[in-house]
């Protein structure tokens, strides 16, 4: 399995996960969220959200248009941080991205 099939497989696995868990949403913020300067857009979106509409999305797009991958990804650390008070079972999405970071 190449690097990019099996970041492809994890990414459609989280998206599987955060739709199972209601994390995921037809709907994006406010166009204004994406603006941040601030890391993972903590003041402008959930962490979930921002799973779906910049990590998700950024990485489908960059794999699309088979542009270089960063050097480096460690989201996993701050998913543990930002879900950890979460209602729902978390443990699959941190999984995950721990298996997403692993390919880095």
């Amino acid at each position: 399995m190449t690097r990019q099939t099996a970041l492809t497989t994890i990414l459609d696995d989280l998206q599987a996960e955060l739709e199972k868990q209601g994390l995921w949403s037809a709907h994006p913020p406010a166009p204004s969220a994406f603006e941040s300067q601030t890391p993972f857009f903590a003041d402008t979106m959930d962490f979930s959200e921002w799973l779906q509409w910049v990590f998700v999305a950024r990485f489908r797009a960059m794999m699309d248009a088979n542009a270089p991958l960063p050097g480096s990804c460690d989201v996993a650390p701050m998913a543990e941080e930002a879900l950890k008070e979460m209602e729902q079972d978390v443990s699959e999405i941190i999984s995950l991205l721990k298996a997403f970071d692993e390919h880095f």
